[in-house]
């Protein structure tokens, strides 16, 4: 009786043991704070939760189960359910290497630290609520060594959407995720000087940073898990689940500088921001949803120096009072070698020439003595700026171009929601939109020049380009256990992103007084659509077996809408369509005899020959392989074929390992080879723009890779980018001492690398394709180069507690990188011939691929947190950078000299020196639902290295003498000098940056949390 008693009790108990019952608890950080939004995982299983806004959770569990608590920074915990009550510490780890992560391994269980390659975990939860950066590009660009994007000015559309670059390499190199999901990128193309140039990156501005939980950064070549773009890396973005709980953040600031309006100081460029997110459950245990909006208004910023140079000429003065007077002499005449109206013209000239005061005698006798066109061209061929300038009321600065970041305005939504089906399948879904309008100018038009049209501006004009970007994107998938072992994720992901250009404040000078002023100027469009399915499973192979594989069907689509004729057509005299047989003597004239340009002044529109609609499919499938041989031992192995439809398939493969020497020391590295197939805007892009070169404007023709006169040119059809990459490295930890080190080099060499060439002129056999682009010369994408990276990545991170509610985190990270040509250039047979070798591939390409960006890099960031009170401090040295601006005497696409400070420094460009960027601010919890911080980005006023006079002004070669050396002209005119800083307008360059050209920049948030 006594042994059935046991028995019933034991199998009694044991039934208890195995029931289901809820476990809650409250988790905290070692300072006893509560910490809202872990993740609470039942291990072995994909159930779990995240804890509410006081750190409280509760979980369906029996006794002996385990579950693992993780939260960004901190150590992540296993703890065993004992009973129904579970309160959790967790620790700090010292960096932020301690998180499960989804990118670099398809074990879904696999922290950083464990992981074989390097992966950067960034906590959005300090950034959001200490940092002075509000968009993702700003926010990357200060906290991750290896990333680097700054807003460009007078650069067109790339004004609007930033380049951004990892490792040194192209934006179109590293991949974006978003939840794990493939992210489309940006229609445009970064055509014109700037970092990035000739690259289409994924314009990572169109998500609002405040939707964000953390980023992960995979630096490490990617292609055989990933496939196309993920040379350099991965960034995957983890958007916000269940905070239950709205948070509302108030943002308000602007740039209080020594450069600000002109360099006159003030403040400018005020940036007013409105966030909030709110995550609530939907009645149902792991279910959620989360919503954000987001808000901005950001003015523009000015950092030129008033403009030098002739802005206004004598024939400019005697139009102005003839137009006071009610007369338009510029109405008289089309063509002013062609017109019947002469002894009028010279007749209203000399009526008005009088009433110019500063004239001297002898220019009044001049005007009044000629008796043709030709002569009186010749006596009004003088300047009259400072003369006009003080008749007019007008300044010098009055003609500035707008120099340094565009204006916004933007409106932005993300949603990110799951919900259960069972205790195996989920449902889920994310996406957002985001539509900004932007307005950016482009360079002064001069009364002085033919390109203005002074009958609708007398003073010249600035031209506008307002842009309009739409970015849509929604994911939905099915997830969850099949045959009760294996993980699977059925998901369908679409987006899109839309640019249009709207013409402002210009002019198609050849319609003169029949123009508009404001031109629809076309848009770009691309779209992407992928179709994953993945699964997974652990097998007790070892200690540990993880077996995944998939598919992927990718379909993607790249448009030009062409825009309205006037915006791109070119017009003679009477009105026609000019072609490449209309002869001069009926194209429309200044009075000077130059020809007035076609088309929407800054940016001609997409003509209808522009205008495309291409797209192609790809399929691929892979297998990822990760085994614990030991305990100590970790190998990774991963396989991927992938087909394109318009130029073939790719097979690539990683190999990756990881050997614990200790229980705090890792040794880990990876070998890999990888591709990135060229994008449909690089094969089939096409357009005319004007792009000015030493102040000189040309009407650039980029022609696609299957136009006629890239055939004719022998441009070869675009083919994928293939690398081999490397990387070996180690994390170390001092426990005691809440240390954590890592540290990797890496090298990555880069066959067939796709390069925008440099501008070509036109011979006999592509002038007539050029005339009907309405080019001067031609650009072309092509596999040019070769190219060799190498570098090492530091991270180094420490986070103790003092006691009474006073910690310190501290990270120090730092990268030093440097990419290079190697081999010979592969150019064009035909072109070669030509000794065009150099423009193929140029100089300045050189300079925009090796160093125009940092390759130099260091972060040190410090936050204190005492009660209330936090504290964050963050220093960021900016590597020196090369201008890509050069002194080409030739025209062959190699520099010649440079003057820096006064010395000709032969075959040399200028180079900006390093700087180190401080951020600091202040933070009081006003209340448990409110907080205040105030402090500034860059609170020294730090300007990059400036642009102006001799430093940077390049000097024209005048020739070779008898041993090859380059002779020098003796005079100092203009004609024999390139002024870099474009008359005093670009302070700082306009090709490279390594921070930006904006100077300190105060703030204040506010955020709310209920």
């Amino acid at each position: 009786m006594k042994k059935l008693f046991f028995i019933l009790t034991f199998l009694f108990s044991a039934g208890l043991t195995a029931q289901e019952m809820k476990v809650s608890g409250v988790v905290t950080d070692e300072s006893n704070g509560t910490l809202p939004g872990t993740t609470v995982l039942l291990k072995g299983t994909t159930k779990g939760t995240t804890t509410d806004a006081d750190g409280k959770f509760t979980i369906t569990a029996k006794t002996g189960d385990v579950l693992q608590f993780s939260y960004v920074g901190l150590e992540t915990k296993s703890v065993t359910v004992t009973g129904i009550t579970l309160n959790v510490t967790l620790m700090g780890s010292g960096e932020t290497l301690q998180d499960v992560v989804v990118i670099g391994s398809r074990n879904p269980t696999r922290t950083v630290t464990e992981s074989a390659v390097p992966i950067d975990v960034i906590s959005m939860k300090e950034i959001a609520s200490q940092g002075p950066q509000v968009n993702l590009n700003q926010i990357l660009n200060m906290v991750a060594p290896s990333f680097t994007s700054n807003t460009t000015t007078v650069a067109d559309g790339t004004d609007h959407i930033d380049p951004a670059q990892l490792r040194g390499l192209g934006p179109d190199q590293v991949l974006v995720l978003v939840n794990g999901k493939r992210r489309h990128t940006s229609s445009l193309v970064n055509i014109n000087g700037s970092p990035g140039r000739g690259s289409v990156g994924t314009d990572l501005n169109a998500i609002p940073a405040f939707a964000i939980e953390k980023i992960e950064v995979l630096r490490d070549g990617a292609s055989a898990q990933y496939g196309s773009d993920a040379i350099a890396g991965v960034i995957n973005i983890n958007v916000k689940k269940n905070t239950n709980k709205l948070d509302v953040a108030l943002f308000g600031g602007g740039n209080a500088s020594k450069g600000a309006n002109d360099h006159t100081g003030g403040i400018d460029g005020a940036n007013y921001q409105l966030d909030l997110n709110y995550g609530t459950g939907l009645g149902k245990e792991k279910s959620f949803i989360n919503a954000t909006a987001s808000f901005q208004l950001r003015d523009a910023t000015s950092r030129a120096n008033d403009v030098t140079g002739n802005l206004l000429n004598a024939y400019n003065a005697v139009e102005q009072r003839a137009t006071a007077a009610g007369t338009n002499i510029n109405a008289l005449f089309g063509n002013i070698t062609n017109t019947p109206n002469t002894a009028q013209i010279l007749t209203t000239i000399k009526q008005y020439a009088p009433q110019v005061s500063y004239f001297t005698a002898a220019q009044q006798t001049a005007i009044t003595g000629a008796a043709t066109i030709s002569q009186m061209q010749t006596a009004l061929n003088f300047d009259a700026t400072a003369g006009e300038l003080a008749y007019r009321g007008l300044e010098r600065k009055d003609f500035n171009m707008r120099v340094g970041q565009s204006s916004l305005k933007s409106a932005q939504f993300f949603l990110n929601a799951a919900y259960p089906i069972n205790d195996k399948l989920e449902v889920y879904a994310f996406g957002g939109t985001s539509y900004r309008t932007g307005e950016a100018a482009g360079f002064y038009r001069k009364p002085n020049q033919a390109r203005s049209y002074t009958g609708l501006y007398p003073n010249g004009f600035l031209p506008e380009i307002h842009s309009t970007i739409g970015d849509v994107s929604v994911a939905a998938g099915l997830r969850g256990l099949l045959f009760e072992n294996w993980n699977f994720d059925l998901s369908n992901t679409f987006g899109k992103n839309t640019f249009d250009y709207n013409i402002e404040n210009t002019v198609n000078a050849s319609l003169r007084e029949k123009s508009a002023t404001q031109f629809d100027a076309g848009g770009l469009g691309f779209s992407q659509n992928t179709t994953n399915f993945d699964m997974n499973r652990k097998f007790d192979v070892m200690k540990g077996l993880n077996v995944a594989f998939g598919a992927e069907y990718r379909h993607e689509n790249f448009n030009i809408t062409a825009g309205e004729p006037d915006s791109y057509n070119l017009y003679d005299i009477n009105g026609t369509v000019v072609t490449g047989t209309t002869p001069a003597n009926i194209k429309v004239t200044d009075f000077y005899g130059a020809n007035r340009p076609g088309g929407a002044q800054v940016f001609p529109g997409f003509r209808p020959a522009n205008a495309i609609d291409k797209g192609r499919n790809s399929v691929a499938v892979y297998t990822d392989l990760e085994l614990d041989l030991t305990d100590k031992w970790l190998v990774n192995g991963a396989l991927r074929f992938e087909n394109y439809s318009d130029f073939g398939n790719t097979t690539n493969f990683k190999v990756a390992s990881r050997y614990k020497l200790t229980n705090n020391i890792n040794l880990r590295g990876a070998v890999s080879t990888g591709f990135r197939a060229p994008s449909l805007h690089q094969i089939y892009f096409n357009s005319t723009a004007t792009q000015f070169v030493g102040g000189v404007p040309f009407e650039v023709g980029t022609f696609s890779n299957d136009s006629p006169v890239a055939k004719a040119l022998g441009i070869p059809t675009l083919k994928q980018e293939e690398s081999k990459s490397a990387s070996v490295g180690f994390t170390a930890k001092i426990p005691d001492a809440n240390i954590t080190l890592t540290a990797d080099v890496y090298v990555v060499k880069i066959n067939d690398r796709v390069v925008l060439t440099d501008q070509f002129t036109s011979n006999a056999v592509t002038k007539p394709y050029f005339d009907a682009a309405g080019a001067t010369a031609a650009t072309f994408f092509a596999n040019a180069i070769d190219t060799e990276s190498k570098g090492i990545d530091v991270v180094i991170s420490h986070k103790t507690s003092l006691g009474e509610g006073l910690s310190l985190k501290t990270d120090l990270s730092g990268t030093i990188s440097n990419t290079k040509r190697v081999g010979s250039i592969h150019a064009s047979p035909i072109l070669e011939a030509a000794g065009q070798i150099n423009k193929y591939y140029s100089e300045s390409s050189r300079i925009y691929l090796q160093e125009a960006v940092p390759r130099v890099k260091a972060n040190l960031t410090n936050s204190l947190a005492y009660k209330k009170f936090d504290f964050f401090l963050r220093n960021v040295y900016f590597g020196e950078v090369t201008d890509p601006n050069i002194a080409d005497a030739n025209g062959d696409g190699t520099i010649n000299a440079i003057v820096v400070n006064g010395k000709v420094v032969e075959n040399e460009h200028p180079v900006w020196a390093a700087k180190i960027i401080t951020d600091l601010s202040v933070g009081f919890k006003i209340t448990t639902a409110t907080k205040i911080v105030v402090g500034a980005n860059n609170i020294f006023d730090i300007f990059p290295t400036f642009n102006l006079g001799p430093q940077t002004i390049a000097k024209r070669a005048s020739g070779i003498d008898a041993n090859g050396a380059v002779t020098y002209s003796p005079t100092t005119s203009s004609n024999n000098y390139i002024d870099l800083s474009n008359a005093n307008q670009f302070v700082y360059s306009r090709n490279t940056s390594q921070f930006g050209q904006n100077g300190r920049f105060v703030f204040a948030r506010l955020s709310f949390s209920f």
